[in-house]
């Protein structure tokens, strides 16, 4: 338990690393698009290695399960990590990250909608004390004003995001979690290039050094670090975390990195939320703990209960 503890604080401190390194590119000129192409390409060829071994004589697996892979891939992956980026491009790392982090509540108030049935009080007082954190996020009446075309882009990701634990919370034990990572990261990145090449995508990269921290570094430094660490690396280490904590668990611990992305946007960019919106933060995080920890108590064959299998493969951040 200990180690799988470390291991998904780890898996969270790396995937905390995205915003950052993303946005110190779109500072030089790459648009979010090109970011997230660069991003996806690559690590889909590194993880394609140990997911050729998994597949092994069991190549029929995937194409039994060619749907979840497609849906997973093109909204879980293309379209949640572009929304993010642009989110990224127009507010701090922080608050974009918290918007999209604001997907159970979108779930709780589907299922409420969809079921006609009140969540239990837990669920409900989870849910109050996100929106809450939101208007503190979002610090309408403050100094700095926050760009709504960004926040429509944040929200735009949670719902994404929101689907995607739609997606992969039917209980699926013939796809090892690294093949649908893998899988979903090459729809994600076809698709990213299909829609570059019909023109609905602006792609632009640029070879101009970056800034991380008090260092300037080559363009490659920061792609390296989205592909390697951010994706590759938290790939893995989450699934580890995952397989040695259980889903359950792995989720709360995943909650970190909210405070791992503003911790390095912090140190490498000079980023750093206002009180009221660091505020908003912790009510938002803590909102989401009270929706989980109400799954937790979830008996089976509830709504809540439905998405017990939702975190088995973490969606890229």
């Amino acid at each position: 338990m200990a180690s799988g503890l470390g291991v998904a604080l780890f898996s969270s401190a790396v995937f905390g690393l995205s915003g950052s390194f993303a946005k110190a590119l779109l500072e030089t000129g790459w648009t979010p698009g090109a970011a997230v192409t660069a991003r996806l390409t690559g690590a889909a060829l590194i993880l394609a290695i140990p997911a050729i071994f998994a597949l092994r004589g069991r190549w029929h697996q995937l194409r039994n399960n060619w749907l979840t892979v497609v849906l997973f891939g093109f909204i879980g992956v293309a379209a949640c990590q572009l929304f993010y980026f642009n989110a990224v491009s127009r507010l701090s790392v922080g608050v974009a990250l918290l918007l999209e982090y604001l997907a159970p509540v979108l779930i709780v108030l589907w299922l409420w909608a969809a079921s006609r049935k009140r969540p239990r009080p837990l669920t409900i007082g989870g849910t109050l004390l996100s929106l809450g954190g939101l208007v503190l996020v979002l610090d309408l009446t403050g100094a700095v004003k926050v760009d709504f075309v960004g926040v429509l882009w944040g929200i735009a990701a949670a719902v994404c995001l929101a689907i995607y634990f739609f997606i992969t919370a039917k209980e699926n034990d013939t796809l090892a979690p690294i093949v649908l990572a893998s899988s979903g990261l090459m729809v994600g990145a076809i698709v990213m290039w299909l829609t570059a090449a019909t023109g609905l995508l602006p792609m632009a990269f640029s070879t101009a050094d970056t800034r991380l921290g008090p260092w300037v570094t080559p363009w490659w430094v920061a792609l390296g670090g989205l592909v390697l660490l951010a994706t590759v690396v938290a790939y893995v280490s989450g699934i580890v975390a995952a397989r040695a904590l259980g889903s359950k668990v792995a989720s709360f611990v995943s909650l970190t990195e909210v405070l791992f992305a503003v911790i390095w946007a912090w140190l490498l960019l000079g980023e750093l939320p206002g009180p009221i919106q660091l505020l908003g933060g912790l009510l938002i995080v803590g909102g989401v703990v009270l929706v989980r920890l109400d799954e937790l108590r979830a008996p089976a064959g509830t709504a809540a209960a439905a998405l017990d299998h939702a975190n088995d493969c973490e969606p890229v951040p």
